[in-house]
């Protein structure tokens, strides 16, 4: 930026401090920084939605050191900003960047950092003195309210921010910070209170659930926001667009496949993806998940020898001190490129980053506009992401990616309801945090957004279940956790008790994790991170994985840990963490339609529909493109049997429930077997025996996709019990039903699915009502069915005109489909030797005259 002179103001005034200081860096403030400023210093609370780089970090922090941090002060005062972070890699990067400006202020404040990674001499020097401004994640936060002296260590806090809130914002994490700020508002009802976010579809909704009560008045999200108590506006909303460049182009594939399938993982753009690699400084690559980034990472080093030491590898189960060497390299310009996953999607500042190369769909608009945020990160700077597809329909998701970022389309974030094992834990955690009196806590949990609509039945319950375990464990000390001592006030009477509790705090629990070590021959050697139980169960001592970027061989498994050494030569298995298959957003997938639709009106604009022209002739050729109001349904039949393909374009959550209520529904009326598989863009139904499918839609038609009894059919239809009771297993420990165990004694996650599955069943024979189990289908509909976008799609289906396609052999859009059934039922040499003969024949089909294609699909028309 320019730099500017500040104008003369009294030295004593803060802002002519923030400005003078601003301008020694060459700075200049911009309009919403001062708006910030000017609202925090009127004790307004509110959110701030910035686009990446634009300075959000120095409005809000000035906007506090102006407020509350007077010049002149000798000692460092109390605790009295907290800054909450979603990410501990996050934390000591947002550490550095405040303590910037405080010896330039002659500012006696002090910042330090609390998270899982803060090491033991520096957390023993925090329980004798906080410094003034600390960093910290919500789970240790949690700990902080957890102990006897609570209200002494946090109860002088002023300000509270709130960094990437929409990280926060739809998980359980953020329910969590909910709770703490409402117990910090409730010693300070002046907090001040601030959210920080880039990329947000509902800002209004966002602001309302960080600020609670002082944000909304209990009607549904999106009413008019009252005004807090001394402040004539409601929470502001301050948005800081900024005019950044932001430049989002695709490498093109040299010569993409008419019949893309996924699973590839795009290998054949290496040599391009090296190229645009050498031709910058420094790049992020970034992929979606770390099995992606593990064999990315190998074979750009395996490309690129001469990258060894330069070209890193970063994700979440990598020891910190990796991931902490990875981001110090970064800053510091020493590495030439990271593969990363979305641990370096948020907030860090990495000025030397170039370029942003994204593998694969980002499947939403609002993960592509944070990955690109990464380069030119700083206001003034472009900011330049480009697409690498890895197979042919990815082209039409980077088209429809850029027009969607363009048109400003961004994916709100839903905050949960309501979800009764966070409150459970929260209960526990408050009473050893010196105790509460049920009704003031009560009136206090309804003071936040998730808990907004809790009712009197539902909080007795929650009392009841921390004082006894509710109706099926009273028997068991362990469930006896809180209890009221003679003055009417809850407690945690038993010492073991409060040391478990506060073990288990946290509650988005992450599949059981093993760590992964050198072996010595003496016992463990460098740690190299964690990796999930599941995967390593399935190896035997000998057998070879990928991991860390390294080719590793086991050699034993003992107390939780993979003892490993390198190994040479042999084919590696790479480990499958979850979440690998993140559903496409409905904003995006809206956007793919459009671009499919101009490709039916012969409009291959742009260079990656130009690219993908083949694909899409002989999509349009074979079949049909979809279009906005036309729900494409094909038909084929095979040796299989009888298949049915439609392209809601719903995302793959919401297509597995439409395909499961579909095949219910239809069985229902005649016994009939399914087989499903869906993805992204539509669902696939094979029935061995003959179906007349637009018969039977038509004669079906309006039930099939009639919302009617949606729950229970849907419940029904795909055996909901065993999701509910999979998803039961966080609950479990979330809440405090299953331990994971002392340190040096973890248990397994055999172990913990077990007990899990114990306490699922018992409360299901003999406390049917007990609401943990509906908090469990509740969140298998919410999260796993995606139950509000199944019941638009399905609205979107019934108001579409249905066309009927007849198909000879599979088409570009139905072929990923049968692959992806395929993929259950073979192993991946199978499955690549299956695939190669299937894409052969249909090449040569696809290469057959023209002519005789058409003249042979009217005839099997005029069948139909």
């Amino acid at each position: 930026m320019t730099p500017v002179r500040p104008r003369a103001q009294a030295p004593d005034d803060p802002v002519a401090r923030n400005e003078a200081w601003m301008a020694r860096q060459g700075w200049r403030p911009f309009d919403f920084q001062r708006e910030i400023w000017d609202a925090m210093a009127r004790g307004e609370s509110g959110l701030l939605h910035a686009t990446t780089g634009a300075g959000k970090t120095y409005a809000v922090w000035l906007g506090a050191l102006a407020a509350y941090a007077p010049g002149g002060a000798s000692k460092p005062p109390p605790l009295t900003v907290l800054w909450l972070t979603p990410m501990r890699a996050l934390a000591a990067d947002t550490a550095q960047a405040l303590a910037r400006p405080l010896a330039d202020f002659g500012c006696a404040w002090t910042v330090g950092v609390r998270t899982g990674d803060t090491p033991s001499a520096v957390r023993a020097a925090q329980d004798r003195t906080l410094p003034t401004a600390l960093v910290t994640t919500p789970e240790s936060l949690s700990l902080l309210l957890s102990r006897s002296n609570a209200h002494e260590l946090l109860g002088r806090v002023r300000a509270v921010v709130v960094d990437e809130w929409h990280e926060l914002l739809g998980n359980k994490r953020g329910v969590q910070a909910q709770l703490a700020l409402a117990r910090l508002r409730r010693w300070n009802p002046g907090l001040c209170t601030w959210g920080l976010s880039a990329t947000l579809g509902n800002p209004r909704e966002a602001m309302a659930v960080l600020l609670g009560e002082d944000g909304h008045d209990g009607a549904d999200a999106g009413a008019r926001l009252p005004p807090r108590a001394g402040v004539d506006a409601p929470g502001r909303l301050v948005r800081g667009a900024l005019p950044k460049a932001l430049i989002i182009d695709t490498l093109l594939p040299p010569d993409p496949l008419r019949f893309p399938w996924a699973g590839h993982l795009g290998m054949s753009m290496l040599p391009a993806v090296c190229a645009e690699i050498e031709a910058s400084a420094t790049t992020l690559v970034f992929v979606n998940t770390r099995a992606q980034a593990e064999l990315w990472y190998q074979a750009l080093l395996d490309a690129r020898p001469e990258w060894a030491g330069v070209l890193a590898l970063h994700h979440g189960s990598l020891d910190s001190q990796t991931r902490a060497w990875v981001e110090a390299g970064l800053k510091d310009g020493l590495l030439k490129a990271v593969v990363c996953t979305s641990s370096l999607d948020l907030g860090v500042d990495f000025l030397p980053v170039e370029r942003v190369l994204q593998i694969g769909s980002p499947k939403g608009v609002a993960r592509l506009l944070q990955r690109a945020g990464r380069s030119g990160h700083a206001p003034g700077r472009p900011s330049r992401v480009t697409l690498v597809p890895t197979h042919s329909l990815e082209l039409v998701e980077a088209c429809a990616a850029r027009a969607a970022a363009e048109a400003g389309h961004i994916e709100a974030r839903d905050p949960p309801d309501r979800p009764l094992d966070v409150l459970v834990q929260h209960l526990v955690t408050i009473a050893l945090g010196g105790g509460f009196r049920p009704d003031d806590l009560y009136a206090e949990v309804r003071r936040t957004h998730a808990y907004r609509h809790l009712s009197p039945d539902e909080w007795q319950w929650a009392l009841d279940f921390v004082a006894s375990g509710g109706r099926s464990l009273g028997a068991y000390p362990d469930y006896r956790r809180v209890a009221p001592d003679g003055a009417g006030v809850w407690r945690v009477p038993d010492a073991r008790l409060a040391r478990r509790h506060r073990m288990s705090i946290g509650t988005i629990v992450a599949d059981a994790a093993m760590q992964v070590r050198y072996w010595s021959g003496r016992g463990g050697g460098a740690r190299l991170g964690t990796v999930e139980e599941g995967f390593i169960a399935r190896l035997r001592p000998g057998d070879c994985f990928l991991f860390a970027g390294r080719l590793l061989e086991l050699v034993r498994v003992h107390e939780m840990t993979a003892y490993v050494r390198r190994a040479q030569g042999r084919r590696p298995a790479v480990p499958r963490w979850n979440g690998g298959r993140m559903p496409l957003s409905s904003e995006l997938a809206d956007a793919v339609v459009e671009q499919f639709a101009l490709a039916a009106q012969g409009r291959y604009e742009s260079p990656e529909l130009a690219r993908a022209e083949p694909m899409l002739a002989l999509q349009a050729r074979w079949s049909a493109l979809p279009r906005p109001g036309v729900l494409l349904a094909e038909t084929l039949r095979s040796r299989e049997g009888s298949h049915l393909f439609l392209y809601p374009f719903g995302g793959r959550h919401v297509h597995l429930g439409v395909a499961s209520l579909i095949a219910w529904r239809v069985a229902r009326r005649a016994p009939a077997t399914f087989t499903l598989a869906v993805n992204d863009y539509g669902l696939e139904l094979l029935c061995p025996e003959p179906q007349d499918w637009p018969a039977l839609f038509e004669e079906a038609a309006p039930g099939l996709l009639e919302e009617g009894d949606l729950l229970e059919d849907v419940l029904a239809s795909l055996n909901a019990a065993e999701l509910a009771q999979r998803r039961f297993r966080e609950i479990a420990r979330v809440s405090g039903l299953v331990f994971q165990g002392f340190p040096g004694a973890h248990k397994s996650a055999r172990q913990l699915q077990a007990s899990s599955s114990l306490f699922y069943q018992v409360f299901r024979e003999y406390d049917p009502r007990n609401l943990l189990l509906t908090q469990a289908e509740r969140e298998v509909l919410a999260q796993e069915l995606e139950l509000r976008r199944l019941r638009q799609v399905l609205a979107r289906m019934r108001s579409s005109r249905l066309q009927w396609q007849p198909l000879a052999r599979a088409t570009p859009l139905s072929f990923p489909l049968m692959v992806e059934r395929l993929r259950e039922k073979l192993s991946t040499e199978k499955l690549a030797e299956r695939v190669a003969r299937m894409l052969a024949d249909l090449e040569k089909a696809a290469d057959a005259p023209p002519v005789a294609e058409a003249g042979r699909k009217r005839n099997v028309r005029r069948k139909a």
